[in-house]
C-alpha cells in the first residue's frame, strides 16, 4: 500500500515537474507567436491522465476508456464538490422519509431518562434527553418518530403533548 501511494506521489510529482519546464521553455521564447504557439503546444491534462490509462487497457478490451471510467468520475468529483462543507444532515437525500408510524408494544404511563421504547416494526428506540413524561395508562399506543429540519428525532405518542428527543438503538 505504501508502495503503491509512493509510486503515485513520486508520478503526480515527475508530471507537474514536466509541466513547469514547458511552461518555462515557452517564457524563454522572445518572439509572441512563438511564445503563443509553444503554449497552445504544451498538452493540458494529459500528464495526470497517463498513469490511468496505464491501469485501463484490462478493462478497454471490453468497454472503451472514455465511456467506461470518465462518467463516474465526473460524476463523483462533481458529488463530492457540491456537497463540500455539508453536515451529514444537510447531504441527507431528500427522498429519505421524515417520520415512521408504528405502535409501541405493551402499556405505556410515561417515560423517563433512558427510556427504551420497542415498537411493533423491530424497532428500539431510547429517549436521548433528560425529559421526563407521564401519560394516561394506554395499551399498545400509536406513535410517529419524527425528524425536524436539523437532524433532531422526536417519538410522538398517541394521547401525549409532550414528544421526548430519542435515538434508535435497534
Amino acid at each position: 500500500m505504501k508502495a503503491l501511494f509512493v509510486l503515485l506521489a513520486v508520478s503526480v510529482s515527475a508530471s507537474a515537474v514536466a509541466d513547469d519546464s514547458a511552461l518555462l521553455r515557452c517564457r524563454a521564447i522572445a518572439d509572441v507567436a512563438g511564445r503563443v504557439a509553444c503554449y497552445d503546444a504544451i498538452p493540458v491534462g494529459a500528464a495526470p491522465a497517463r498513469p490511468v490509462a496505464l491501469a485501463v487497457p484490462t478493462v478497454a478490451a471490453a468497454v472503451p476508456a472514455s465511456t467506461a471510467a470518465a462518467p463516474a468520475a465526473i460524476s463523483a468529483a462533481e458529488e463530492a464538490e457540491r456537497n463540500f462543507g455539508l453536515t451529514a444532515t444537510q447531504m441527507r437525500k431528500p427522498d429519505s422519509p421524515t417520520f415512521i408510524q408504528s405502535t409501541l408494544i405493551g402499556r405505556i404511563d410515561g417515560w423517563g431518562p433512558n427510556t427504551t421504547f420497542r415498537l411493533a416494526n423491530g424497532q428500539s428506540w431510547r429517549v436521548n434527553d433528560d425529559s421526563s413524561g407521564n401519560v394516561n395508562e394506554i395499551d399498545n399506543p400509536k406513535i410517529k418518530i419524527t425528524r425536524n429540519l436539523l437532524g433532531t428525532i422526536f417519538l410522538e405518542i398517541e394521547g401525549s403533548n409532550q414528544a421526548p428527543r430519542v435515538r434508535r438503538v435497534q
